[in-house]
């Protein structure tokens, strides 16, 4: 567990340099405004107050590939996913609580799809 990375994992790579690409610029491994916790997202868009999170499919349970036979640890595996995605959802909830916007993505889905949902999302953030 101690060798995969917490960040700059690839699916987090090409996000980046679609949306630098794509003249937008953030924060990376940011520490988020929450009182009481540290918790920190991927990319930090600080003035619309978007929080970017690629979530590793394994880690967090996607419901697509998050559930593999695991051989090694059987017992420890869907507790820690459950606690994952627990914690998951308290931040989601912290950050709209604050008024900023939690935004999501599996590690498995398209990085150009995902840079086109992101941008849509920072484009109605920048005009409310």
């Amino acid at each position: 567990m101690q060798l995969q990375r917490s960040r700059d994992t690839a699916p987090e790579m090409a996000l980046r340099r679609l949306m630098h690409a794509r003249g937008h610029r953030y924060r990376v491994d940011r520490l988020l405004p929450l009182v009481g916790v540290q918790r920190r997202a991927d990319l930090v868009f600080g003035p619309a107050r978007v929080a970017v999170f690629v979530d590793g499919c394994f880690w967090h349970g996607c419901p697509l590939h998050g559930n593999p036979a695991v051989k090694a640890n059987v017992w420890y595996w869907p507790d820690k996913i459950a606690r994952n995605r627990a914690r998951d959802a308290d931040t989601d909830r912290r950050l709209r609580e604050i008024g900023w916007l939690p935004f999501r993505a599996w590690e498995h889905e398209t990085p150009s799809d995902v840079a086109d949902r992101l941008e849509a999302a920072l484009r109605s953030r920048r005009l409310s």
